[in-house]
């Protein structure tokens, strides 16, 4: 993918999105209509899903010193989620009461996850386009899970993110490592065998913990807390202290 195309997206600024890779934006909008199937083509985002809340709700918890027992911890902070497909993790940051943005590179996600909110009363500032679309506003919390492999150059994209994290604020990233686990077990068995849609990932894409943490270094961060997830086919997804197949950083200013 060291080849890919890279779109000439436009925003309504007229800023071009050079983070967006034109096959991985059409790979993923062609499964926007089953976005929000648990038996869909997203179904192990689905299952996924709850241990990513659990480690955003412990992480901003800390960080922020909110109250743990809350129903809406977010409320009077601003989150971005960046590569928010149809709007699985959005949707329940708005529910613990963010001031929410999200951005996606595939139009066709953004028009599934707006029609998907505006159904459950959500408001959500959904736009299409990459990292760019929010060039100049800042965010007290940006999240950006299974997507910096999927862009057209990392080092640039964490540069993105960082300047639309506000002082202060706390930026949470997942992405598979590059390790022979996550080549067996993410392309070998679950893209083999339809779990999940064939092409959806590179692996000479994938990025290792230490490759992220130089990048996060080079855009003036520091992660503080890097944590793996695991994946057993009796219990599932869950946190763990490998990062043999897929993890998660917190990082900071």
């Amino acid at each position: 993918m060291a080849d890919a195309t890279v779109t000439n997206d436009i925003d309504h600024a007229g800023a071009a999105h050079e983070s967006i890779v034109a096959r991985e934006a059409a790979h993923f909008g062609a499964m926007a209509s089953e976005w929000w199937d648990p038996r869909g083509s997203s179904a192990m985002l689905h299952r996924l899903n709850p241990v990513r809340l659990r480690y955003i709700r412990e992480q901003a918890d800390r960080h922020f010193d909110l109250d743990p027992a809350s129903f809406t911890p977010l409320a009077g902070k601003t989150a971005l989620d960046v590569g928010c497909g149809a709007g699985l993790l959005a949707e329940p940051l708005k529910r613990l009461g963010a001031a929410l943005t999200a951005i996606d590179a595939a139009a066709e996600n953004i028009a599934v996850a707006r029609e998907h909110a505006q159904a459950a009363g959500l408001a959500i500032d959904y736009r299409a386009g990459g990292v760019e679309a929010v060039a100049g506003e800042r965010f007290d919390l940006v999240t950006c899970l299974e997507v910096i492999e999927h862009v057209a150059d990392p080092a640039a994209f964490v540069i993105g993110l960082a300047g639309a994290l506000a002082d202060g604020g706390l930026l949470i990233m997942s992405t598979p490592n590059r390790t022979p686990v996550s080549r067996l077990a993410m392309i070998t068995l679950a893209e083999g065998t339809g779990r999940i849609p064939r092409g959806t990932h590179d692996w000479d894409r994938f990025i290792t913990p230490e490759e992220l943490g130089e990048m996060l270094a080079a855009a003036g961060l520091k992660a503080i807390d890097t944590r793996g997830i695991a994946f057993s086919p009796t219990s599932g997804f869950s946190l763990s202290d490998s990062l043999t197949l897929n993890y998660l950083v917190t990082a900071t200013r």
